[in-house]
């Protein structure tokens, strides 16, 4: 029979049976638009983790000089690590991997001032390359700090979304003005550009400020550093990075490589691995809360499609003694039951990328940055067409063996 006369007499049938192929197709519908809407769902949250996460950096660590709690070599414990810039790019030589790395000076208690608003953030002293690992970036007319402001100790500063926000009003313009830190005035050169971040070390980005780190020793006379933030490429090789870091300090200031208590290491490249197996969780059951929805309809589609079998006895022994092959009358069910499975999925898409564009579309900040906007993963189109076929076939393929089974002779009588 050819296809279209194949489709034109589906589609008879199941206008000649509303009721039945409506609640058929029900089951297919709810179970796409479950399994779309929920990865979707899914997809969302792992991505809204990830930003959030990463506010504070992608593959960074931050280490902290800490003291020696056991002897070695002659030298005694509760020795105190001091480090300076030196330190920090005899590191950057050493240790390939490195991609980036930035010493960093911290004060808290200086006041920041314009006319009467004061405030006392964190003043951070740090070189250019800073902002790339931190994700720190200037607003549209700003820039951040640069080469030059580093070498002649200019008195700039960049400061957070909300300190700018404080000092001088909400989105004021105010690269070129100036503001006093204790009584030094710097002159504004950028203003941090809104972002998430939920995680912080010192104070978060946003309320922050920031000058060349010859600046803040020349002004506050510092020394030694108070941390050093690093970067690398690869996540995987975090543990190696970290142990060359011990080792090369140790090897300098003489402390047992495996002294843990000399270093302070916090590696955010463990909130890829929480992700991904966090998120991974969370898909697989949302996954299988969809297909078993899908199963239920496949479920209901095959005892359909035995109902069918049996309605149409007496026409499957006229085609049969008419010279159809078994394995044609098999293939017409199985076929009759992906058109079914094909209009319920294509109308569940429909209906799922309506419902995934209109919670995108809606104003409810504050839940997005919680969970996330769901997203249609390619990916995820994919499975859901897969899973479907198989159940498709399933459903169709066993009431279509029965049918070609069947005796000519019994079904004439019928």
């Amino acid at each position: 029979m050819p296809l279209f006369e194949q489709l034109r007499e589906i589609f008879r049938y199941l206008r000649q049976y509303k009721a039945r192929t409506a609640m058929t197709m029900f089951g297919i519908i709810w179970g796409t638009m479950t399994v779309i809407i929920l990865l979707a769902f899914g997809v969302g949250v792992q991505k809204q983790m990830s930003k959030n996460m990463h506010g504070i950096g992608e593959g960074i660590a931050i280490v902290w000089p800490g003291s020696t709690s056991i002897p070695f070599e002659g030298y005694g414990r509760d020795r105190r690590i001091r480090l300076t810039e030196d330190d920090i790019e005899l590191l950057r030589t050493e240790i390939r991997e490195i991609k980036r790395i930035s010493p960093e000076f911290s004060k808290w208690g200086s006041a920041i001032r314009v006319k009467d608003k004061i405030n006392r953030p964190n003043i951070t002293g740090i070189i250019p390359e800073y902002n790339e690992m931190r994700n720190i970036w200037p607003e549209d007319g700003g820039r951040w700090l640069n080469d030059l402001d580093l070498k002649q100790k200019r008195r700039v500063v960049f400061i957070g979304n909300r300190l700018r926000d404080f000092l001088f009003g909400d989105n004021a313009d105010v690269i070129g003005k100036y503001v006093y830190i204790d009584e030094t005035p710097f002159k504004v050169v950028g203003v941090m550009r809104e972002k998430t971040q939920n995680s912080s070390y010192n104070q978060r980005d946003r309320d922050r400020a920031f000058i060349p780190m010859t600046t803040f020793k020349s002004i506050f006379g510092y020394q030694f550093i108070d941390n050093f933030v690093y970067q690398i490429d690869d996540p995987r090789l975090s543990k190696t990075v970290r142990t060359q870091v011990y080792t090369t300090l140790g090897k300098k200031f003489k402390f047992d490589p495996n002294d843990s208590e000399t270093l302070g290491i916090w590696d955010t490249t463990n909130f890829d691995e929480f992700i991904f197996y966090f998120t991974l969780g969370f898909n697989i059951f949302m996954g299988l809360i969809g297909v078993i929805t899908l199963i239920v309809g496949g479920i209901g589609l095959a005892n359909i499609m035995y109902v069918v079998v049996q309605e149409r006895t007496r026409e499957i022994g006229i085609r049969r003694a008419a010279g159809a092959r078994r394995r044609t009358i098999l293939g017409n069910f199985i076929f009759e039951a992906f058109v079914i499975i094909g209009i319920g999925a294509f109308i569940g898409f429909a209906l799922a990328l309506i419902i995934i564009s209109v919670f995108a579309a809606l104003p409810i900040q504050d839940f997005k940055e919680a969970v996330g906007t769901p997203q249609l993963n390619p990916m995820v189109a994919i499975v859901t067409i897969l899973v479907l076929s198989t159940i498709g076939f399933l459903a169709g393929f066993f009431p279509a063996r029965r049918a070609s089974r069947l005796n000519v002779v019994d079904c004439l009588r019928q």
